[in-house]
């Protein structure tokens, strides 16, 4: 960094409390200890649709919220700062195979309207190898990178069934769609909520982090498309008294090995050892591993067809991202990051810390010396993690800093930059 580009930020940051200014000076040593690597990746930018309209969620007081945020209680001192782009489901690899020639295969023009109206024309790989399949009833084992559209491959087929069986309220829960996080499960119930516009069955969304009494009133009332976060959905099977589930007709595990990451093993197992054995199941992983084919083995039928995508292919990253790192010194860390953020503020922005006190921190100091920033971080109250959510995703610029809680599988639009802070946890 040369001396014209500290004076200049020297010139740019006038902190009047001294008091103030060594708390902050204080509390950034205790973060930066150990720290000297930051990595930045670039990705062309690209403006994309968003596959849906979230912002309706935000005054939907159905909203419930999120288990528990076992992976965001780490103040582990590694932690992301790389910059990748913004995952949507149009990521994925485009076939020829419209979503009209569904039509063929039976699905009601119900649905075929709602796909319309969201302006979907062209199925990705994903959906056109997954959705005449589970259409037939067939158990999934599917393997498929984040960005890959994997979404409405389970959700058409989930909302036919329901169409086709009739489902009421009073039949209960008929399909259980598992999410890892309280934002992917509110980006599902989004997509489900657009998919439904023509549909009369019912739906709902449980997560830890908002009022259990009143998702215990509607899922007794009868919710017949549910999703669902681990920690939230095995409280209300195990003490929801008329949570009717037993004519559950589908499960669909979503970011399989993400639950599994997050710590949510045990209960998945306990959830499935709940719910009826004689279901269809779907279950969708980025990655495969031991204990995703251990998940695999006792909630999927013996014999399920397996779907890849990208099998071959080792990036796990999308097309068109381009990644670069920088090695800096540890006391030039945040003056870089800060040069980079002023100079790009009419960009649109993801910076990744690698803890939740890191976020506020730097949130604080960001906003302090006059670099608007929105933070997500796992101990804020749901309504909090909602709002900026949905505000960031609606932004055509910004800077959201956050933890893994908004890391993966999340459809946020046009994102210009990603920045990893803190060297990642996972290599991957």
């Amino acid at each position: 960094m040369s001396t014209n580009m500290e004076t200049k930020l020297n010139n740019s940051v006038e902190i009047n409390h001294k008091k103030k200014k060594d708390k902050l000076k204080q509390k950034k040593r205790k973060l930066d200890n150990g720290h000297e690597v930051t990595t930045i990746d670039k990705k062309k930018a690209k403006k994309r649709k968003v596959e849906t309209q979230e912002e309706e969620i935000i005054n939907d007081e159905d909203l419930p919220s999120t288990a528990i945020d076992k992976y965001n209680d780490n103040n582990t001192e590694e932690t992301k700062i790389e910059i990748t782009d913004s995952i949507t489901p149009s990521g994925g690899h485009l076939t020829s195979v419209s979503f009209e020639s569904l039509s063929e295969r039976g699905v009601s023009d119900l649905t075929l309207k709602a796909i319309n109206e969201m302006k979907l024309t062209t199925m990705t790989e994903i959906q056109a190898k997954s959705i005449g399949p589970l259409l037939e009833g067939r158990d999934l084992l599917a393997s498929a990178k984040t960005g890959s559209g994997k979404t409405l491959a389970f959700l058409i087929p989930v909302v036919e069934l329901m169409y086709k069986l009739r489902f009421m309220p009073r039949n209960g829960t008929g399909a259980l769609i598992i999410s890892p996080t309280r934002e992917l499960a509110m980006q599902t119930y989004s997509v489900l909520k657009e998919l439904l516009a023509y549909h009369h069955h019912t739906y709902g969304l449980i997560m830890g982090g908002t009022g259990r009494q009143d998702e215990v009133k509607k899922l007794v009332k009868g919710v017949n498309i549910l999703v669902a976060t681990p920690g939230r959905l095995l409280d209300h099977l195990q003490n929801t008294k008329d949570f009717l589930y037993k004519n559950l007709q589908c499960l669909i595990i979503d970011e399989a090995d993400r639950i599994l990451d997050i710590g949510f093993e045990e209960e998945m197992k306990q959830i499935i050892q709940l719910l009826p054995k004689r279901r269809q199941t779907m279950l969708f992983s980025a990655t495969q591993t031991r204990r995703t084919e251990d998940l695999a083995k006792i909630s999927l039928k013996k014999e399920p067809l397996y779907v890849g995508v990208d099998d071959t292919s080792d990036q796990a990253t999308v097309e068109g991202l381009e990644q670069g790192y920088v090695v800096v010194p540890q006391d030039k860390r945040f003056l870089l990051l800060f040069t980079f953020l002023k100079k790009n503020q009419k960009k649109k922005m993801m910076v990744f810390f690698s803890s939740c006190m890191a976020v506020k921190y730097y949130n604080e100091l960001l906003n302090y010396i006059d670099i608007p920033v929105l933070s997500i971080h796992g101990k804020q109250k749901q309504a909090k993690r909602t709002h900026t959510f949905f505000e960031f995703c609606n932004a055509e610029t910004g800077i959201l800093l956050c933890t893994d809680v908004a890391a993966r599988g999340l459809d946020i639009p046009a994102v210009d930059w990603i920045i990893q802070f803190d060297p990642p946890d996972d290599p991957k």
